[in-house]
């Protein structure tokens, strides 16, 4: 993997990352209230689903 394409995706996902707080902030304050409260575990759930869905799409298109 070539750095110029390293920076295109962290550039990209950044880029996506940052609609929902520009886009809907009171929306976004209430889902990160609402993440705030949840158990370690159901966050970690979420996070390994999020990790192992990126990889599969790496996987795929790479």
């Amino acid at each position: 993997m070539d750095f110029q394409l390293l920076m295109f995706a962290i550039g990209l996902v950044l880029v996506l990352e940052g609609v929902g707080p520009l886009l809907f902030p009171e929306q976004w304050k209430k889902y990160l209230a609402e993440i705030s409260v949840q158990k370690k575990n159901v966050l970690r759930r979420l996070g390994g689903s999020l990790v192992s869905a990126g990889i599969v799409l790496l996987i795929i298109f790479a």
